[in-house]
Order: structure tokens, then C-alpha cells, then sequence
């Protein structure tokens, strides 16, 4: 039997570790196959108690519980999902990764709530949109592309960086129609926008986006609304980018002015462009790769901070599809072989 201590130092931190109902510490004793409890050590600290049979799972479980208390101290919200996350990062050997996150503060919202990347594919997209003009983030729903853009263009108009916001979206359907959609032409592209709305109010507040959307200082507009400007000193998001033709990722990457940085976020696998008609999203990462001052980030299932549920529903998309390459591309081979034969 193998043991491992960890101090709290204080019972709030525990509580915090544990979770209600200990929900926590229950994931982490599956995940690692171990037992966990507390004490208080002989100095009045609150101290967890790891066990097991195995070395290597105590040493892990006390890896993952370190972490935890660390997020404790910095105030963090442990739930079951971020317990997961730390749980898969060290079972799959990325634990050191974990120590680039920390109690960096992107921005707060009107409600003083604590904007923070939650995951190290976060952190790293926080970092790249720091160091370079124009960043490209793709990856599957859930995973915050959207929303830490909004985040860190709050936090530039906040620190005067740059004098406005615009953020944009090409308004394409996704299996509904847009011209039966009722009112005039603002209100049928205002649903394609909500989702921006959404981020812009929980970071802002419904009254101050009234506010400097009046001064002018925030844009929100669909993509088509781009075309013949030049956008100075300005920090411009496009989102669900994978809906834009490569003619329309040209024409809004060369909007970008002085002073302005660029961060375009989209899914490649879900695209509503019609059949047969290429992503501009996905001709960017591979025309601008490797060029300087442009960096490209890619999330994973990992990165999925939404319900734990739609992770393991991307997992099964992904399986799905690729079953169904798989079965196609075999088809397509028996296909071959037997016009090869039929023509012997």
C-alpha cells in the first residue's frame, strides 16, 4: 500500500478541492484507482490523504490533487469538468503543461466575475492573440474560441490599445432560410450575430454595450458589411469563419489597418457552406502558415469547457465520420478493382 500526503493548509481549500458531496475527489479516485480522504496534520493545516496499491496511480492521483489545491488558492471554480481536465492532462503525460496555467485575469465582467483560460489550449491561444497581429483559431464548439477573442478585445478598448471593437460573421444559413425570417434586413441578420451579442453583454453589460455601440466604439455587423473599408486602430474578430468563401477571407484579412489586430475563429467540421464549395477558412491555414506575425491555433476536444457531455459528443462525431471515410474509400476500391477485372 502506497501513501501520499498533501497539505490544504486551510479547510476552506479542502472543501474547495472536494467539492459538494465530495463529487471531486470522487472523480479523482476512479481516474486513478486510489482513496482519498482528510485529516488535520499535527501543525493545524488541513492535510489529504491519497492511497492505493499501485505507486504510480498514489503518485498521480497526488499530482492531480496538488493541482487542485492550487486552483483553490487562486479562487478557481473546481468543478467536474476541470477535475477531468486535470485528470486526462497527467493520465496522458502533459502534466507539466498544466503549470503554464495560473491566476491570469483577462478581464473582469460587469458583474466581477473573472475572465481566465481554463485550459493550456486557451492559454496558449491568450498568448498568441498577445504576440501577433492577426491569429487564427479553429477547433470544435465549446472550446472558448469565440468568447476569449470577445474577451481580450474588452480588455483592449478597456486599456485604450485600440479606439473599437467590430466584430463580424458571414451570414450563412444553417438549414434555415434567412429571407423568411421576419422584419427588415437588420433584424433577419441580427440572429447570425446573437452569439456575439451574448458574449459582448455578459462581458459588458446590456446598458455600456448601448453605450459605446453609440460612440461608435463597437461594431457588430455581418461579414458582407466589410468590403471597401480599412480598419485602423481597431481590434476586429471574425467568427464562424469556416462559412467564408476564400474570396471572402481574402477580402476581410486585407481590411486590417494600422494599430488593428485581427483574430479569426470558425469549425472546420461544421461547415453550412453549400456542397461543393471550399472553406476559405480552411485556404487560410494553409496559405498563411508560417508567416510571420500570423499564428494559427488549433483546440481540441480536450479544450471543451461547455458540458461535459459535448466533448464526448464531438469524440463520437469524429468516430462516426471517420467510419464512414473509411467505408466510402473502400467502396471506392471495390469499385476500381472490379471495373479493372470486368475490363480483363
Amino acid at each position: 500500500m502506497s501513501n501520499k500526503i498533501i497539505k490544504a493548509e486551510t479547510a476552506d481549500i479542502t472543501a474547495a478541492v472536494f467539492g459538494s458531496c465530495d463529487s471531486n475527489i470522487k472523480i479523482i479516485e476512479k481516474e486513478f484507482n486510489v482513496n482519498v480522504h482528510n485529516r488535520a496534520c499535527d501543525t493545524g493545516e488541513d492535510a489529504i490523504i491519497i492511497s492505493g496499491e499501485h505507486d504510480e496511480d498514489v503518485s498521480n492521483a497526488a499530482q492531480a490533487v496538488s493541482y487542485l489545491v492550487k486552483m483553490a488558492k487562486y479562487n478557481e471554480n473546481i468543478n467536474d469538468q476541470s477535475v477531468i481536465y486535470v485528470a486526462d492532462m497527467i493520465k496522458s503525460g502533459n502534466e507539466s503543461q498544466l503549470d503554464e496555467l495560473g491566476d491570469d485575469c483577462i478581464c473582469v465582467t460587469m458583474k466581477g466575475k473573472p475572465i481566465k483560460a481554463k485550459t493550456v489550449g486557451q492559454k496558449q491561444y491568450v498568448r498568441a492573440i498577445n504576440k501577433n497581429t492577426i491569429v487564427i483559431g479553429t477547433g470544435p464548439a465549446g472550446t472558448g474560441k469565440t468568447f476569449l477573442a470577445v474577451a481580450m478585445a474588452v480588455k483592449a478598448l478597456r486599456e485604450k490599445q485600440v479606439s473599437r471593437i467590430i466584430l463580424t460573421r458571414p451570414a450563412i444559413e444553417a438549414g434555415e432560410k434567412l429571407g423568411f425570417l421576419p422584419g427588415d434586413l437588420q433584424s433577419k441578420i441580427d440572429p447570425y450575430l446573437r452569439p456575439l451579442y451574448d458574449s459582448l453583454y455578459e462581458l459588458m453589460g446590456m446598458e455600456n454595450y448601448q453605450r459605446q455601440v453609440e460612440k461608435g466604439a463597437i461594431e457588430v455587423a455581418p461579414l458582407a458589411y466589410m468590403r471597401g473599408r480599412t480598419l485602423d486602430d481597431s481590434f476586429i474578430i471574425l467568427d464562424e469563419a469556416q462559412n467564408c468563401t476564400p474570396e471572402q477571407m481574402k477580402m476581410f484579412l486585407t481590411r486590417l489597418g494600422f494599430n488593428s489586430k485581427a483574430v479569426v475563429t470558425g469549425d472546420l467540421t461544421q461547415t453550412d457552406l453549400p456542397s461543393g464549395q471550399k472553406s476559405g477558412l480552411a485556404a487560410a491555414v494553409k496559405i498563411l502558415a508560417g508567416i510571420d506575425d500570423i499564428a494559427i491555433h488549433a483546440f481540441t476536444e480536450r479544450d471543451v469547457v461547455r458540458h461535459k457531455l459535448v466533448q464526448k459528443i464531438i469524440l463520437a462525431y469524429e468516430k462516426y465520420e471517420r467510419e464512414q471515410k473509411e467505408k466510402k474509400s473502400g467502396e471506392q476500391k471495390r469499385d476500381r478493382n472490379q471495373k479493372f477485372y470486368t475490363r480483363k
